[in-house]
């Protein structure tokens, strides 16, 4: 019996789907769409590919988008008074600072500036402090919400499940694990510290590999019949590989994403229906779908 292989690239298109229909009865309201700004200050190749796609996928959707390039000489005083002016723009709904920054500029600092109502990313203190608290926020950070989605969409079982997530980074392993929590699971979050890495994953019905370690989850750390999430995304060789070692796990699992075309695509996606959600809380209409 060979995995399910758990196909991103569709889920993540009729998501963005369902976020153009929400922008289309914005417009049919007689609001303005939502809208988008980035702001891009490094000379990261892949950040500059990244950017550019959300803003394809933000305009396609029909969310207004808008770039902003700061010298990379910038201070963080600099880039922090460009999120406040951001911030103070109506006609802007949603915020995105893209990392890296440059390395004199303080990354934690210019993320606390973007007012909590505006970030689209979900990396506020605030928002994250709601989501750990387990309360209904507006947002949540894309990735871990786009394997959230992937999930539902596979009616893949989290209530009551054992999840297993590897890696604690803020922006997917712990966000993720409070997700699954909310959701009913019983999460353990691994790292470079945990005891006995594979027996710990074995037991796992929900396995998520998010540490950036390409092929190093192999056969003996499923069990079998498990969803297995690959986070993981590296560049190896001209192309890219995932944590997880795809030929030796799908033998063994339920349900497997596929590196690329698995959480990937779902990023992107669940970063216009952040736009959405936030335009509409600033507007008092209900929340996007």
């Amino acid at each position: 019996m060979s995995a399910v292989i758990i196909d991103g690239k569709a889920v993540a298109a009729a998501a963005r789907e369902r976020v153009a229909a929400d922008v289309a009865r914005i417009l049919e309201g007689g609001q303005p769409a939502p809208s988008l700004a980035v702001v891009l200050c490094n000379d990261n190749p892949a950040s500059a590919i990244y950017v550019r796609n959300k803003g394809r996928a933000a305009e396609r959707a029909g969310i207004g988008f808008t770039l902003h390039t700061p010298s990379l000489s910038s201070s963080t005083l600099d880039l922090v008074d460009l999120v406040h002016s951001l911030d103070a723009d109506n006609g802007v709904d949603a915020i995105v600072v893209q990392l890296p920054l440059p390395p004199q500029v303080d990354a934690a600092a210019v993320g606390d500036a973007i007012a909590p109502g505006k970030d689209a990313d979900g990396f506020h203190p605030l928002n994250f402090g709601r989501l750990a608290e387990g309360r209904a926020g507006t947002v949540v950070p894309g990735t871990p919400l786009g394997c959230m989605e992937l999930l539902r969409a596979y009616d893949v079982p989290v209530r009551g499940s054992r999840a297993v997530v590897i890696g604690r980074s803020v922006i997917v392993g712990r966000p993720l694990a409070a997700l699954l929590t909310n959701a009913d699971a019983t999460v353990t979050v691994c790292h470079s510290k945990t005891r006995d890495l594979t027996a710990v994953c074995r037991e796992a019905d929900i396995l998520v590999a998010a540490m950036g370690r390409p092929g190093s989850v192999g056969a003996a750390f499923v069990k079998p019949g498990a969803c297995v999430i690959d986070v993981g995304i590296t560049s190896v060789d001209g192309g890219v590989a995932g944590d997880v070692d795809r030929a030796a796990v799908e033998p063994v699992a339920g349900w497997l994403t596929p590196v690329p075309g698995g959480v990937g695509p779902m990023t992107i996606a669940m970063l216009l229906r952040n736009t959405v959600s936030l335009a509409q809380a600033q507007r008092g209409a209900p929340a996007a779908a």
